[in-house]
């Protein structure tokens, strides 16, 4: 079992078609400190507010966003306007490359975190969860202990 894992903010958008199959890499300006072979929880962020699902990581990409776009373009979900948009300033783009994709059958909703675990925010890109003595992680590591 992981000892950590990433807890990504995604629009319900991108979300939908993650767990459709039809996107297969998650974009990023800033790379958080992941490998392959770690799990990421998808947090949908408003208007559904949930963590809904995860996955595995393949692997990280990284290069100047227009050589990115090259090997990307099909895999990410978005137009190349809204791609170059969203690199704009920016000389290295990050994707996150990822296999495993799961859906939790009954999302565990904002509301319910918030019950268990009060202090809870939902990121506004990513937090990692460390696996220590809090019975809200542990519940979050346990739902993909056997992913």
């Amino acid at each position: 079992m992981a000892k950590k894992m990433l807890l990504l903010s995604i629009r319900p958008q991108y979300a939908n078609i993650i767990f459709k199959g039809k996107k297969t890499i998650e974009l990023r300006r800033t790379c958080p400190n992941v490998k392959k072979g770690d799990i990421v929880l998808i947090y949908v962020s408003s208007p559904v507010k949930a963590i809904s699902g995860g996955f595995k990581i393949e692997k990280i990409i990284s290069a100047h966003p227009k050589k990115l776009w090259s090997e990307v373009k099909r895999k990410v979900g978005i137009t190349k306007e809204d791609y170059n948009t969203y690199f704009e300033g920016t000389t290295i783009g990050y994707g996150i490359v990822f296999k495993d994709v799961w859906e939790l059958d009954k999302p565990i909703e904002l509301s319910i975190i918030k019950e268990q675990w009060p202090e809870f925010h939902p990121p506004q890109s990513y937090c990692f969860f460390k696996k220590e003595n809090n019975q809200y992680t542990n519940f979050l590591f346990s739902i993909t202990a056997n992913r």
